[in-house]
């Protein structure tokens, strides 16, 4: 397929609009230049995602699959950076494509969650949303994962009441409230939580709306500062 020059003796690009239209239209060239273009989106969203036993290739095939539906899907008229759109899809095939390689035994799972009463599938999940919620507090100020680990008991005690973290760390109860506000609006952030996001299907645009409203109340009440 050619497209047309703006310049004579020369082939041009088409505009990303076009690009769109003919790639849905069924231009294999348009598909393919598409799925290069944007191919760092699926790196990126592996590079986030609980792979367990699934081999990263394969995630990557899996993720492309999602890729080339968004493409497929994708209307630029309505506004959406395509990543934003794009960007769920990609999680969702590569998360079929975890739970397909699952592991059919429950050998290599952790004493609290081997139940033989439930599914290896659901044992499976509930151990990488326990991993992914781990490694995105992992990644908070050692304050406030302090506050996370009192305020829901993550290392077996019972849970906290504010004046005992305020005890903890030597602070008012009030602003022990306030760092528990703050871990919560924290965790919320894709940069932490694109993993856990995925596990618990909330990659929508309603959902990172939503966050970015919390985000900006909770600054405004701030002063401005985080």
């Amino acid at each position: 397929m050619q497209h047309k020059s703006t310049e004579k003796g020369s082939l041009s690009l088409p505009t990303e609009t076009a690009m769109w239209q003919q790639a849905q239209a069924g231009c294999r060239e348009s598909v393919n230049l598409l799925m290069s273009q944007h191919d760092g989106l699926v790196h990126a969203v592996v590079r986030r995602q609980v792979l367990g036993e699934l081999p990263y290739e394969e995630a990557l095939q899996a993720g492309r699959t999602g890729l080339w539906r968004a493409i497929l899907g994708y209307d630029p008229e309505r506004g959406t950076t395509f990543s934003t759109y794009s960007w769920p899809a990609i999680m969702r095939t590569v998360w079929a494509a975890v739970k397909k390689w699952r592991p059919t035994t429950t050998a290599s799972l952790p004493p609290a969650l081997q139940d033989e009463s439930q599914e290896p599938a659901r044992q499976w999940e509930k151990k990488a949303i326990l991993v992914a919620a781990r490694q995105a507090a992992g990644q908070l100020p050692e304050r406030l994962q302090i506050v996370l680990r009192a305020r829901y008991g993550w290392e077996g005690e019972n849970p906290a009441t504010f004046r005992q973290i305020g005890e903890q760390l030597g602070v008012s109860r009030q602003r022990a409230c306030q760092l528990h506000q703050e871990l919560l609006i924290r965790l919320r952030q894709p940069a932490l939580s694109y993993p856990l996001r995925g596990l618990l299907e909330k990659h929508t645009v309603d959902e990172y709306q939503a966050v970015a409203v919390a985000t900006a109340l909770w600054r405004q009440r701030q002063g401005g500062r985080q």
